[in-house]
Order: C-alpha cells, then sequence, then structure tokens
C-alpha cells in the first residue's frame, strides 16, 4: 500500500502545486460552491442501466427490443452514438464516472475494490456548489462486502442515500438508508428506485437545485427475473433477432437469454417514461439535465463471448442520450464523436455552470452539446489493466489498450497488435484486419494514436500483476495468472 498511498500524495501535491502557480484569476471548485446557486443552474438526474448495450434500443436500430419511450427520448436527445466504456466493467466504470480519472489513476480496475474516501467525486462537487444531491441504487466502488452497510464518510458526497453495494436478485433487492437497517425494495427493485426517484424528483423540484444519481441493477443476469408483464412481450425467443456474430452451437441458448434481457429492458424502458412524466408535472423538464446511459454492454454470446470487460462493440459501446432543452433545443440529434467515461463528469459540470476539479482527467464537451463547439475528438481510449472473473486469465481473459474512433476499433495485448476492424464496414466484426498488408498503413496511424493516449495518460502497459501489486490488492478465488507476470 506504500506505493498506493504515496502515489495518492503525490496526485494531491501537484494539484496544489498547479493551483498555486495560476496566473489568471479564477475560482478553485471549492471556492466557487460557496456561490449561491441561482433558479438558472439546471437540476440533473443521471439514469444508469447495469449491462445494457448501445445496439439493444429500438432508436438504434433493433426491431426486437420495445423501447418507445426511450426511442421517443432520443428524438429530443443529443444522442452520442459512439459513446464508450473505456474499461467495461462495474466498478471501474463508477469509479471514472465519479471522479472523472482514468482507470489507472484512481486506482480501480478490479471490481470490488474501495474508491479513495477522499477522492474528489461528482457528488461532493455538485453538493459544494449549493445542489441537493441523492444517490439510489447500485453503488459498487466501496469494497467492505456486497450486502455491507456504507457510513455517510464513504458515500462520495451524496446526501440521500438508498444503496446497496451490488446484488442482483431483483426482486428482494436489499439497500440500506442512513442507518445500518438491512431494507427490502417492495417488488421488481428497479421500477421501486424509480418510485423513490419520483419522491425525490417532486420534493425538490423547484426549491433548489438538485443532483440525483439512479443506478439499475437490470438488464445485467440473470435474465430471465423481469416481472411476468414484461416476459411476455417475448413469449417465442425462436423469433429474437441475433447479431451474426454468434455461433451456431450457442444459438438457441443466446435467443433465450437475449428474450429475458429484453424483457429487463422493457421494463425500464416503462421506468424511464415515468421519470420524463415527473419531470414534466413538475414543469422542470427544460431546466434538467437528463442522462441515459449504462456501464458497459453484453456480450450475449457475440464472438462466442459472455458479459463484459472485453474490447468487442457489444461489451465497450453504451447508449447515451442527453436531453437539456436550455442548452441545445427542443429537437436532438446525432453526434459521432467518442465520449469515454472519464468525460462525463467533465461535461456534465460544463452545463451545470460549475468549475471543473483539476483532478479531472476527461473532457468537458458542453461546448459540443450547445453547439458552440466542433465534435472533435479523434478516439476513446479502452482498457483491461487486469483481467479478472468471467474472464480470468484462465478463462482466456488478456490485458489490452486500445482506441475506439468514430470508424475503427485499434486493439493490442500485452504481446503486440491483437484486432483492427472497420466498424463502418463491418458492423459486427467478423473480420480482424491486424494482419492484413492492406491495412498496415492504417493500423500504424491507429497505433501511434494509441500510443498517444497512453502518453497522456501515463500508462506504460505493464502486465496485470504488477498494477496489483502497485495497488497492494489481493486476487478472487483462481483470477490470478499461473506465472507472476505475463512477457
Amino acid at each position: 500500500m506504500k506505493e498506493h498511498n504515496t502515489r495518492r500524495q503525490f496526485l494531491r501535491t501537484a494539484a496544489v502545486g498547479a493551483a498555486s502557480a495560476a496566473l489568471m484569476p479564477q475560482l478553485s471548485w471549492a471556492a466557487h460552491s460557496a456561490v449561491k446557486p441561482s433558479s438558472k443552474n439546471p437540476n440533473l438526474v443521471f439514469i444508469f442501466a447495469d449491462q445494457w448495450r448501445a445496439q439493444a434500443t429500438g432508436y438504434a436500430g433493433n426491431t426486437d427490443v420495445k423501447t418507445p419511450h426511450l426511442d421517443k427520448l432520443a428524438q429530443e436527445s443529443i444522442n452520442f452514438t459512439n459513446a464508450v466504456s473505456g474499461c467495461p466493467v462495474c466498478s471501474p466504470y463508477r469509479a471514472s464516472l465519479l471522479t472523472g480519472q482514468y482507470w489507472l489513476t484512481h486506482g480501480i480496475f478490479y471490481n470490488d475494490k474501495p474508491l479513495d474516501p477522499d477522492a474528489t467525486t461528482i457528488g461532493k462537487v455538485y453538493g459544494k456548489a449549493g445542489y441537493e444531491t441523492g444517490y439510489i441504487g447500485k453503488w459498487h466502488i466501496d469494497g467492505h462486502g456486497r450486502t455491507s452497510f456504507i457510513p455517510r464518510e464513504r458515500r462520495q458526497g451524496f446526501k440521500f442515500w438508498k444503496v446497496l453495494e451490488c446484488t442482483h436478485n431483483y426482486n428482494k433487492s436489499l439497500y440500506y438508508g442512513d442507518t445500518d437497517i438491512k431494507r427490502y425494495w417492495d417488488g421488481y427493485d428497479a421500477i421501486a428506485q424509480t418510485r423513490e426517484a419520483q419522491k425525490y424528483v417532486r420534493k425538490h423540484a423547484g426549491k433548489s437545485p438538485f443532483a440525483l444519481f439512479m443506478s439499475w441493477g437490470p438488464p445485467h443476469a440473470p435474465y430471465q427475473t423481469a416481472p411476468d408483464k414484461y416476459r411476455k412481450i417475448f413469449p417465442d425467443p425462436d423469433s429474437v433477432a441475433l447479431h451474426p456474430n454468434v455461433p451456431n452451437s450457442l444459438k438457441k441458448k443466446a435467443r433465450k437469454e437475449l428474450a429475458g434481457y429484453y424483457a429487463h429492458i422493457a421494463a425500464l424502458d416503462d421506468c424511464i417514461a415515468d421519470i420524463l412524466d415527473t419531470l414534466r408535472e413538475c414543469r422542470i423538464e427544460d431546466n434538467t439535465i437528463l442522462v441515459f446511459t449504462s456501464d458497459h454492454g453484453d456480450m450475449l454470446y457475440s464472438h462466442n463471448q459472455t458479459k463484459k470487460q472485453k474490447p468487442w462493440e457489444e461489451s465497450v459501446r453504451v447508449p447515451f442520450l442527453l436531453r437539456y432543452p436550455r442548452a441545445h433545443g427542443g429537437t436532438g440529434r446525432e453526434i459521432d464523436m467518442p465520449i469515454n467515461t472519464p468525460d462525463i463528469m467533465p461535461t456534465l459540470l460544463g452545463l451545470s455552470g460549475i468549475s471543473i476539479p483539476e483532478s479531472v482527467e476527461g473532457k468537458d464537451f458542453s461546448g459540443v452539446i450547445k453547439g458552440i463547439q466542433p465534435p472533435d475528438n479523434d478516439a476513446a481510449l479502452i482498457m483491461c489493466p487486469v483481467p479478472f472473473h468471467q474472464w480470468g486469465y484462465q478463462r482466456g481473459g488478456r490485458e489490452y489498450r486500445g482506441v475506439r474512433t468514430r470508424r475503427y476499433t485499434y486493439v493490442r495485448d500485452i504481446n503486440g497488435p491483437w484486432l483492427l476492424y472497420d466498424n463502418q464496414m463491418d458492423p459486427y466484426q467478423q473480420r480482424n484486419l491486424c494482419n492484413v498488408p492492406e491495412y498496415a498503413q492504417l493500423r500504424q496511424e491507429l497505433e501511434k494514436m494509441l500510443s498517444q493516449k497512453l502518453k497522456e495518460t501515463n500508462d506504460k502497459f505493464l502486465p496485470g500483476p504488477e498494477y496489483m501489486a502497485m495497488w497492494n490488492y489481493q486476487w478472487d478465488g483462481n483470477d490470478g495468472p499461473k506465472k507472476p507476470a505475463r512477457k
């Protein structure tokens, strides 16, 4: 833990030095927070599901899934069509969402590890800016046990709190409030959590600006546990279309699980409608930033793979809708510029008129949303510093770094170039171009882009065990490699 703490101390010292050296007079985020927010400050309702891939919406062209409310919302929203979960797994996404940092900076690159309680996080920043803050649902960055009570000092600035670290038992779902007393959501937890969010919005609407985060557990597996009402929408799994990259031997199983996955999604789509109705009822929809997204996708047997962590589209690409009529008007538009997880915090703060902390590494794209900045981001960095659990070394997992541009995915593992896809010509990534001579120049260009990204993020691309040792992390179960490191 010595190197871990030394690195944190260095980062904090560097941040203080940079602030002291600034020549232009400006408010730090802490000083800015002393300013009382006005009625012009927007509210924020940030809704994210667990394991909802970008391809599983009607507005993305999927004719099997039932998402009429999201489809309508997409018409009114900024739709980032190339939104990426750069480290596509639960805890790493959540830590970057809260800090605006990359994974090797905040250190959460492996599930069930604790985020530094002293981190500068989005809940703290909004709170210091005079906002009411709330969090409902799944947390998964406390690292003290999935069913343990989380005390206030580890809640990263969120005041209202109805949370559990992690569960996927959606019909007997535990949570805690302010006291160490176990409580259970009534029925299917996403619906009950949505009701709680509606109550929160009604309580705070028009009184003070608020920032509410709601984290659903579905459509993450188990796939067959949505309410019967929604499962009946998909009575015949054999009619569900599959991606052509699903092997023939797995198609029957994939269709069954996909039907259940879509049932969860149909339930969540109705929950979205309830939130939209409440914002409208409270007459705050024009001055509320509403975000719908997901922490990562789900392979669902594409490329003979399941779950997440992998570099393929089904794992890394997520839906991302942002509606804020005061910033972009009443109609929506698509933006094909890649946006990554660390970019979410600075973009939301930029839209809210709040100074962005110096600790943040992501980019502020609020100007792109407002139409006053060109969508000029070249690529999103994707990575797996340490493969674990369902994709541990013993199950074929590997470390990788890559870039996802508007058109291409390029990835290398610890041994060298691994994957290159033209996502425009080959949307299901069925032809790896990495060793095709005609694409050698393109590969070199993408390699330069990746190298620059790694330089910017101070990423030396070390073997996974070295990062585990650096942060004094213990391996879970059989996750560790057979040898200390892979060369």
